[in-house]
Formats: structure tokens, C-alpha cells, sequence
């Protein structure tokens, strides 16, 4: 809104209009010392006798100058019978009292009128009066104008007031949001030496566990503090039950749970479809009960993140990809679907200022978020609450975790700390894979990295059988794996 208008003080109008007076005709006297035609002038038609009042003609500050800009019928005297009478004043005698230089005109001095001069005092009368006429046109327009800005009145329609009950329908993004919120927590965790940081969980059952990502709880994971704020403003106590960097996934206990603790309902992520409408809530930057909106992008994303810098360590998710928006703080928190049902927990964004996903960057969301699957969540966490430690499935054979090459995931010539690369008698060894060879599909799903065959796998559980396809010397292979199992994060 422009200002720099104020304190420009606009003169009011008068009250009411002067009564006409005839212009006097030029005595023969004074013929001889009223000045030339060039140099005397009038206003007639555009000052205050346009009849539009002071913001169109000679306006404050509108002097001699102004004046003359204005053409108007000018004469010079030569006698007593001189024709036309001298023009009437630019401006009406209650003008500022007429003074020469004053906010409305140039001044005029009346004289005393000569007989014998009807017609001319006729027609300077019927001038004056039509100058007096735009006086008034000015000054009713003023305060018509005046009159209409200070009116109460409106004409804008006011909608009916909204009943204190108003029920939104069901799918609508304020009741999802709405019956979300109680069950939506924001959880600050602190180390013992103080750092620490702000993310978001939700409520997973009735005994007071609270379902999150490691890398919000794991500076606070050993002698740390961890507290949990609800949407009411109600704060708890909580302690780590478990949680697992691979996945990123961790369990939180409430130390006094309340009673009245409402679980969100968890929905199925491997039926979610690209384009299908997604909710996120969460605390972006510490901004606790943050709704956003959006879409399931894509699915399927290999997606490898880091704890913060905790343990160095990495995580591989086969992520659920939305363009809701997703910035740090949001981690843990919910991803609803259109039903209010959680299909993910909200755990990685690509920033725009970094080539990587998850890294330590504050940059905001740019549309690329990225949720682990709720059904590979909900896996974990029953482990987690079970046993404390999380349980992967794995194939007994390590794989190149470098992503420069998109032509699969190469079997390691060399296992870790010295070990074999292809764990002895292990599913990978019984399946016939060696050192060398490289992976190219999971079932039906191409295999373009060694972060994308572990995300893959890490969909599947322990004892289920894949169909791997690699390549081997130029030649195409297939095979079926039964997935082993490692407990705990090595």
C-alpha cells in the first residue's frame, strides 16, 4: 500500500455559494492604466469554474502561472467604450479571499460599475454567474465526494456466519488434517553434550510407541534426552526401544503415556499408485503441526540417506517420491494418503543446492521428497518393539556401492575387512553367483546400482525367494535366491 500521499492536506470546500455580482465595465480613466492583452488574463472553464471540483482545476498552488496556461477571451481597454467588459475573476471572491498568489487563482479587485453600459454589464453578469455556477458544480462535488468516502455503508455480501459445528466431508484435506494432528507428534532430541535437533513422529499403538526415523533420535540414542510435544501443547518424557540405521527407522516409548492415545491407521504402500494425492505433516524447520499437500510422483526411488553424521553410516530405502512439501523437521512425520491413511514416513529430500539426497544442507524443499514404505516400516517397528534390533534380509554377498555406472551392481572381487566377497554356503553361493558378476534385475525391477539392489531387497523379508537375472562373461543368467537374514546393525 503506497504512503506517499499522507499528510497532503486537501482545502475544504465551502459551505455555500456567494451570491453574483456584475463585472463593472473599465471607466475611460481607467482605461489609460489597465495593462495590454498580453499581459492581462483570466480563468474561464478549466479552474474552479469547470465544475469538477478542486482536483481537476486551478488547484492549491495554481498562481499567476498557472493562470495564464489557461486560454480565455482577453481585451484591451481603449476607452470608455471599451468591449468586451474586463473578464470576470479566475476564480469566485470566497476563494481564499482572492488574494493574488493564493491556493485557488489570481486575485481580482471589483470597481464601481458606469451607466450607460447595460449590455455590457449584462454579459459580464451572465459570465460571472456562470463561473459562480462551476464554483458551486466544484464545491458539490467535493463534498459529494467527501460524503461518500467517510459512508459506512458496503456493498460487499457477507457470507452466512459458519455454524460451530460445520462437518467437513470426509476426504477433504482440513478433516484428514484434523483428526491427523492429535496423533502427530514433534520430538526434540538432545545428547548429552547438549546438540541435538527437532523432528516429527507419530503415534503407532495404544501402549505409547512412536514411530520415527534414527537419524531424528540418534543423537539422544545413548545418555540423551528425548522429549515429545503433541499437537495440544502437552509434552512427555520418551526413551529409544530400538531403532535401525539401515532403514532409518527407530521406536520411541512415551515414559507416561496418556490414555487417551489415538493410533493413525496404517494404510498399504504397495497399492499406492503414482498420482494418487498425498498428506504431509510434520515440523519443517520447527514449525510443529505443518500441513502440506500433494502427489505420489513416483515410485519405487532408490534413495540412499545418512543418519546426520551420527554413525556415518548410510540407509537404502526404496522410497515413496512426492512433490509435497518436505524440508528439515518434517523427518518421521506422516505420509498421509487421500483416506488420512500413513503410507510412508517422511524421511529424505533432494535440496537444490546439493547433488545427494539427505545431506546435512537446510536448503528447502524443491518438490523432490522422498518416504520409506509403510509396510517396510511397519515390519521394522514390530521387530523393534519385539526385539530392539532390526533384522535385514540379505542375499551373502557383497556389492559396489559406488552409483557412477548405471549398468547394474557388480558382485565385490574383495568382501569387507578381508572377508569373502560371497558368503560361503550363504544364498548367493547356493544360487551359483560369483565375485564378478553383475545384477542387472530383482525381479522385475532393473537394477542400475548397489544402493538399488540393497533398497530392493530391504522390500522383502527374510525367507522370501527373488528371481535374480545377471550377467556373466556377456551372457544373460537367471536365478532364484531365498533370502537369508542378519540381525542387528553390524
Amino acid at each position: 500500500m503506497s504512503t506517499e500521499n499522507e499528510g497532503n492536506e486537501v482545502p475544504k470546500a465551502p459551505s455555500a455559494p456567494p451570491v453574483p455580482v456584475d463585472a463593472p465595465a473599465v471607466s475611460a480613466d481607467a482605461a489609460h492604466s489597465v495593462p495590454s492583452a498580453t499581459s492581462q488574463h483570466a480563468s474561464a472553464g478549466t479552474g474552479a469554474g469547470a465544475g469538477v471540483g478542486p482536483g481537476t482545476g486551478a488547484g492549491p498552488g495554481a498562481g499567476p502561472d498557472a493562470a495564464t496556461t489557461a486560454t480565455t477571451t482577453t481585451a484591451t481597454a481603449t476607452g470608455s467604450g471599451a468591449w468586451p467588459p474586463p473578464p470576470p475573476p479566475a476564480v469566485p471572491s470566497y476563494a481564499s479571499g482572492g488574494g493574488a498568489g493564493s491556493g485557488w487563482g489570481a486575485s481580482y479587485q471589483s470597481q464601481d460599475p458606469k451607466p450607460g453600459r447595460r449590455r455590457g454589464g449584462l454579459l459580464a453578469g451572465m459570465l460571472a454567474a456562470a463561473l459562480i455556477a462551476g464554483g458551486v458544480g466544484g464545491g458539490v462535488g467535493y463534498w459529494a465526494a467527501e460524503r461518500n468516502d467517510n459512508d459506512t455503508g458496503s456493498t460487499t455480501v457477507s457470507a452466512a456466519d459458519t455454524p460451530a459445528d460445520l462437518k467437513r466431508e470426509p476426504g477433504s484435506v482440513a478433516k484428514i488434517a484434523n483428526d491427523a494432528l492429535p496423533s502427530v507428534v514433534t520430538i526434540e532430541a538432545q545428547s548429552g553434550s547438549g546438540e541435538g535437533g527437532t523432528g516429527t513422529g507419530f503415534v503407532y499403538d495404544k501402549q505409547g510407541h512412536i514411530l520415527t526415523n534414527n537419524h531424528v533420535v540418534a543423537s539422544a540414542a545413548e545418555g540423551g534426552k528425548l522429549q515429545v510435544t503433541f499437537s495440544n501443547g502437552k509434552k512427555y518424557a520418551a526413551e529409544v526401544i530400538g531403532r535401525a540405521e539401515g532403514y532409518d527407522v527407530a521406536v520411541l516409548k512415551l515414559k507416561n503415556p496418556p490414555g487417551d492415545l489415538k493410533p493413525l491407521p496404517l494404510g498399504n504402500s504397495d497399492r499406492v499408485a503414482v498420482g494418487d494425492s498425498t498428506i504431509a505433516i510434520g515440523a519443517p524447520f520447527g514449525l510443529s503441526n505443518t500441513v502440506t499437500t500433494g502427489i505420489i510422483s513416483a515410485k519405487n526411488r532408490p534413495v540412499t540417506s545418512s543418519d546426520g553424521g551420527q554413525s556415518g553410516k548410510s540407509s537404502y530405502m526404496s522410497a515413496l517420491q512426492t512433490d509435497a512439501s518436505i524440508n528439515p523437521g518434517n523427518s518421521g512425520g506422516p505420509l498421509l494418503d487421500g483416506r488420512g491413511a500413513v503410507i510412508g514416513i517422511n524421511s529424505a529430500i533432494k535440496p537444490a543446492d546439493s547433488g545427494g539426497l539427505g545431506g546435512s544442507g537446510q536448503s528447502g524443499s524443491i518438490g523432490l521428497g522422498f518416504a520409506i514404505p509403510v509396510n517396510q516400516a511397519k515390519y521394522v517397528a514390530q521387530q523393534l518393539i519385539k526385539t530392539g534390533k532390526p533384522v535385514y534380509p540379505v542375499i551373502g554377498a557383497s556389492v559396489s556401492l559406488q552409483q557412477d555406472s548405471s549398468d547394474g551392481a557388480t558382485i565385490s572381487r574383495e568382501g569387507v575387512g578381508g572377508s569373502e566377497p560371497v558368503t560361503p554356503n550363504g544364498p548367493a553361493d547356493k544360487a551359483g553367483l560369483k565375485p564378478g558378476d553383475v545384477i542387472t534385475k530383482l525381479d522385475d525391477t532393473v537394477i542400475d546400482s548397489g544402493p538399488t539392489l540393497i533398497g530392493q531387497i530391504w522390500t522383502h523379508k527374510p525367507g522370501d525367494t527373488v528371481k535374480i537375472t545377471y550377467e556373466r562373461d556377456g551372457e544373460e543368467h537367471t536365478v532364484d535366491v531365498t533370502l537369508g537374514q542378519r540381525k542387528g546393525d553390524s
